[in-house]
């Protein structure tokens, strides 16, 4: 699938092509594979019916920075994949989501400093846009995927994304999992092949982390 055809994702901080640099986990030295990828607005951060506008509109989702130090600790690395259609709607521009996904990064970190987001990608498309990588189609799971596979098994390389048909040898999702609070996140789970969890947008995370934990442990 030509990538300028099917629209791809945006990446905070960098383009898709930039190596990306991993930080260590706190507890373990290898990784066996595992992303948790996690929807934003209402898994991380309080959902607002006319969008979190600005840094100032961004209110924390309590216990969300420790439920991620809690999946980093079991070994997951975080991928944040989020619709961001006021991009595309004109409403504001990239620069403003970066402003916000800063504040984000720092809101998580202030409660618990293991709370390290690895990659955070965004389809900046509107619906009308039909977007290989807009929510409920996987391609910001795909991408995610890609790229922290090549930052483990090639630091410091760039990277040349494929997607849909054109990825083959896709590796497997058996341990991943997505959490998301609406029909459209789980649809990219399944459409994916990682297990969605779905919780709600006023508790977030945090509300699902035992869960998670616990069928860990089993």
């Amino acid at each position: 699938m030509d990538c300028e055809k099917m629209l791809p994702p945006h990446r905070h901080g960098s383009s898709l092509e930039d190596p990306l640099i991993l930080t260590d986990f706190p507890e373990q030295s290898g990784w066996s594979g595992k992303i948790a990828y996690l929807d934003r607005d209402g898994v991380l951060n309080r959902w607002k019916d006319g969008y979190v506008n600005s840094p100032r509109d961004l209110e924390l989702l309590i216990g969300s920075g420790k439920a991620i130090a809690i999946l980093r600790r079991m070994g997951f690395r975080i991928c944040v994949v989020t619709n961001q259609s006021p991009i595309g709607r004109g409403r504001w521009g990239h620069d403003v989501l970066a402003q916000i996904n800063e504040k984000l990064q720092e809101l998580l970190f202030e409660e618990d400093p293991d709370a390290i987001i690895d990659l955070i990608l965004y389809s900046p498309y509107s619906p009308s846009d039909e977007s290989w990588s807009r929510k409920p189609n996987p391609g910001m799971l795909e991408a995610g995927r890609q790229l922290v596979d090549n930052a483990h098994r090639f630091p410091g390389k760039s990277n040349k994304l494929s997607f849909g048909d054109d990825w083959i040898d896709r590796p497997s999702e058996s341990e991943s999992i997505l959490i998301g609070d609406r029909e459209s996140d789980i649809i990219a789970a399944e459409r994916f092949g990682v297990r969605g969890i779905l919780c709600d947008s006023e508790s977030g995370l945090a509300a699902v982390i035992g869960e998670i934990a616990s069928r860990k442990e089993r």
